[in-house]
Order: C-alpha cells, then structure tokens, then sequence
C-alpha cells in the first residue's frame, strides 16, 4: 500500500485516542497508534521494534541504517485527557480552520511524526552512514513510563536526540525538573473541648507548611537561572484535606505540592532536607508523618550550550537555544548519552486546550529543519 498522504496520517493519528491520565477511568492504550506508527515506518524500510511497558502501553523504536552514532527523533503518543464540550469541532477529527490544523494531540505530539516522515521519505533511497531511531513513547503526559523504561534499560541509542515537543521551532537547552510530593499526618481525634483528648493533624501540618515555606525560601535564595522567566525554584501547595467536623480534634490531614528544581537541584537532596524538618515536628506534635512523592520526579534537563547539537540547532533555526518552564523526556534520553534538545513545531500556549492547533506555515519549516538534520547526522556525518 502506498504511504498516506501528510495530512492523511494527521488525520488517522489524532483519530486513535491514546488519552494517559493518572485516573484509570480516563486512561487508554497507545496500541492504535502505535500500530499506525510501525506500520507507515516499516513500509519505508525502518526495522520496528515494539516494547509492551504495562499493559496496553507501548513503545516503538524504528531504526535505519545501523552501527553507533546517528540521530533519534523522538516524541510521546499520548495526549492529555479532554472535555468535547469545550471544543468546537470533534477533538479526535483533524479539522481545517484558518490556516490551522486542529485536533487532540496535532501540536502536542502527534503531529511530529508524519513530519518525520515525510521529511525521511525523500531521503530514504541514499546511502545512510549512521542511523536514524524514530522514538514513539507511551504516558509522558501522566508518568512517563515508556521514557524511564528506556533509560533503565540502558541500551545507547543514538549521537543526538530531538524531542518534539512544542517550542514554535526554537530549540530549547534547559527545562526544570517536577516533583509531586504527600504528606500524610495521622494524629488522634477528641472531643474539641479539651485540646489533651487528642493531637491535632492540621496544627502539625500548619507547621509543617511553615517549615516548607522556609525551605523554599531558602531555596530560591541559593539557586537564580535567570534563562528562566522564573528563575528561582519553585514550591506550590497544591491541595489540602483534613478532619470532618469544627468540634473534633482534627485526626488526619494531607497535603500535597508540587516543587520544580532548577537543573543543579537533585531531587533526592531535596526530599532529604524536607525529611530532617518533618522528624522533630511529628515528635513535638506526637503524630505520624509520612511523606513520599505522588510520582518518580522528573529530573531537571540542561544540554550545554557548546554542544555541537545546540549549535547545529541555534544555526538552522536562527533562534538562540533557551530554557522552558514546562518538563519532557529529555533528561532520560540523556541518560543514554544523546546530546539532547527539545524543538518542535507547536506553540505550548495551546497544548492541553480545547482547540488545540498546529499552523500550517510551521509543516514545510519543519520538515526542511528535520531533513537538514537527518543530513548532518546520518547521511554525512562527521564523527
């Protein structure tokens, strides 16, 4: 069967939902996409190896061409979950509208296939040197599966990686690290009369908060970025539950936050100094306290700005390399020795809202940018 025309592809990638959500009411499978995945690349001679993560999860990685070096073009295959009523046309139909592509994952990621494509399907009949890896990945919008997988696997993959992800074609070099964190306080609940029935979670946890909001403090006065557009560190208190009644001794309370790490900040250091303020509050407050992350953290990503990638990228787009606030599956691919960016076609600002959109001017820049890499890396590399 001939290969799908550029926008046919769109079109059948935005129609396989492959939502990831951390609630399994709401999360689905990749397999479809995938699927469609392997297929268009091994019509075109890539060899397509499949990796089942958890169940109904999956990664692709098509190679061509062998040995060491080459470039990985990477993206994830899920998008996040979505409300149909806010949209105004069918989020999983590929719709036309003011010199726009529309639809449920075409700019946040989807979209980066096809462009890999068909940037490769000219190039296919000339002699590759070094190899390029196309990387489709399971749940980075939810845990980031299909990525860690890779890196704990260890197996090198290639000289450089490009992660397309939204940045409007300007190659990025720095993002922060997430960290979702719970504390759970279990005191003893008692007649609120007398504060000696009992040991009140939410007192314990107020000070709790106190000594977080000093740890941010102190954080952000010893790490400054100014490449970031918030350039110390942050720590947000996200939600809070605890107790049932204003007569009762408060027994229980949560907290859960979100802290993102500069690049430098290693998040186990982190948890550390929150661990040595929470021991002496539980022993004051007689309570149990128990912390641990919602999720593996996400490290922090930075490449550094010499790198032959970053200077490649700076020259071909014309943009210098800059940081974002928003994280990805860089510093994973990273880990398996890939100078690694993140530069894509979409704009970030329509990522993970109803309408979401991908110019039509961006298609042939993209495509021209991949082939001029895919030329340096893989047809005439220089290492």
């Amino acid at each position: 069967m001939p290969l799908p025309s550029l926008k046919d592809q769109f079109a059948a990638l935005i129609a396989a939902p492959s939502v990831s959500c951390t609630q399994p009411a709401l999360d689905q499978s990749n397999r479809q996409v995938i699927d469609l995945l392997a297929t268009w690349l091994g019509d075109l001679g890539f060899a397509c190896e499949m990796q089942e993560i958890t169940p109904g999860k999956f990664n692709l990685l098509a190679s061509y061409g062998s040995g060491p070096g080459g470039l990985v073009l990477a993206g994830h295959t899920d998008t996040v979950p979505f409300d149909e009523s806010l949209w105004a046309s069918d989020p999983l139909k590929l719709t036309e509208t003011d010199d726009r592509w529309v639809g449920l994952g075409v700019c946040d990621m989807k979209g980066f296939f096809p462009l890999v494509i068909e940037a490769v399907r000219t190039l296919i009949d000339q002699p590759f040197k070094q190899p390029l890896l196309v990387l489709a990945t399971c749940d980075e919008e939810s845990s980031m599966s299909g990525a860690r997988a890779l890196a704990e696997a260890g197996a090198p993959l290639g000289r450089a990686a490009v992660i397309g992800e939204p940045t409007g074609l300007k190659p990025i070099r720095l993002h922060k690290g997430i960290m979702m964190e719970r504390i759970d306080i279990l005191g003893q609940s008692g007649h609120s009369s007398d504060p000696a029935l009992g040991h009140s979670a939410l007192e314990a946890m107020q000070d709790v908060m106190l000594e977080l909001r000093g740890l941010r403090a102190q954080w952000q006065r010893e790490f400054n970025n100014p490449q970031f557009s918030m350039p110390q560190p942050t720590l947000n208190f996200g939600c809070i539950h605890g107790g049932d009644n204003p007569n009762r001794i408060c027994g229980q309370c949560s907290l859960e936050f979100d802290l993102r790490p500069l690049p430098g900040m290693q998040p186990e250091a982190l948890r550390a100094a929150i661990r040595q303020k929470l021991q002496p509050l539980a022993e004051q407050h007689q309570v149990k306290i128990d912390f641990a992350p919602l999720f593996p953290s996400v490290p922090p990503f930075e490449q550094s700005a010499d790198a032959e990638l970053v200077r490649l990228a700076e020259r071909l787009t014309g943009h210098a390399a800059v940081a974002v606030a928003f994280a990805t599956e860089a510093p994973y691919l990273q880990q398996l020795g890939c100078q690694t960016i993140v530069l894509g076609p979409g704009d970030i600002d329509c990522a993970h809202q109803p309408g979401e959109y991908l110019d039509l001017s961006r298609l042939q820049p993209t495509v021209g940018l991949l082939r001029e890499l895919i030329q340096h890396y893989c047809l005439s590399p220089t290492a």
